[in-house]
């Protein structure tokens, strides 16, 4: 019913390929606290709601998609991130956090899941793209793409931003999660008819007309839930834990 926290980042790492990825932040263990993990939480982002709900539970680790600690962020430890911080060191709790190498897991990673969620059929890597990051797929059927737009808010309970890339129906998708709205450039040279992200830019907008790909911004949060739990589960299963998995709605 417990693991030491080393073998449990180190299995983590190992399954995740983290030393492959050239990253935003830190992979890994990114706050140490006690050396036995027994009860896990999973959620999206280490937000302070979550961290609370962790204690709440007395979690020995929150394990999470969007950690701390980012490139260009202020390091001044005040405000937000002391208040965040002292929670995790006041009660003993581990923070794993796992960024790009989730989203690129070929089987527990954010794209793989939500092709699952989605229901593409032979979801696969573009090895065009580095880090594993864009994948391809088909739908079962063409659809349209206000067909499309109904069919991601139903499984993912968010209304997608729609912009048309024409009256085309939809067969062939690319899709990255999160905040991936600028492939939909590699996308169109794969010649699919869709493109699905979490975000949208204002260039975004003229992306899609121009090369003639209907983009489906789904939101960032929406599209990035499963990952997490999937790991989650794995770990708990692997490692016999008391798992709790917290989904702190973000409608970005």
């Amino acid at each position: 019913m417990s693991v030491s926290r080393a073998q449990f980042g180190q299995t983590i790492n190992e399954l995740l390929r983290v030393d492959k990825f050239k990253d935003y932040g830190p992979n890994g263990l990114q706050v140490e606290g006690g050396e036995t993990i027994q009860n896990l939480v999973t959620g999206v982002t280490a937000c302070q709601a979550l961290i609370d709900k962790a204690v709440a539970l007395n979690a020995d680790a929150i394990l999470v998609h969007h950690g701390f600690f980012w490139k260009n962020e202020p390091s001044l430890v005040v405000g937000m991130k002391r208040r965040r911080l002292k929670a995790l060191l006041a009660n003993d709790i581990n923070l794993f956090g796992y960024h790009l190498p989730l989203d690129a897991h070929p089987k527990l990673g954010n794209n793989a899941q939500l092709a699952e969620v989605l229901g593409i059929n032979n979801a696969r890597i573009c090895p065009e793209v580095a880090q594993d990051l864009l994948w391809q797929g088909e739908l079962a059927q063409p659809l349209t793409i206000e067909q499309l737009s109904a069919l991601v808010a139903d499984k993912l309970q968010r209304q997608p931003l729609v912009l048309k890339g024409g009256e085309h129906k939809v067969s062939k998708v690319a899709w990255c999660t999160g905040g991936a709205q600028d492939y939909i450039e590699q996308a169109a040279l794969l010649g699919v008819d869709a493109f699905i992200s979490g975000e949208a830019s204002e260039r975004t907008f003229h992306s899609a007309q121009e090369q003639g790909v209907h983009y489906l911004g789904a939101g960032h949060h929406a599209t990035e839930r499963y990952g997490i739990q999937a790991l989650g589960q794995f770990l708990s299963q692997e490692f016999d834990l008391n798992w709790h998995h917290i989904d702190i709605d973000n409608p970005v």
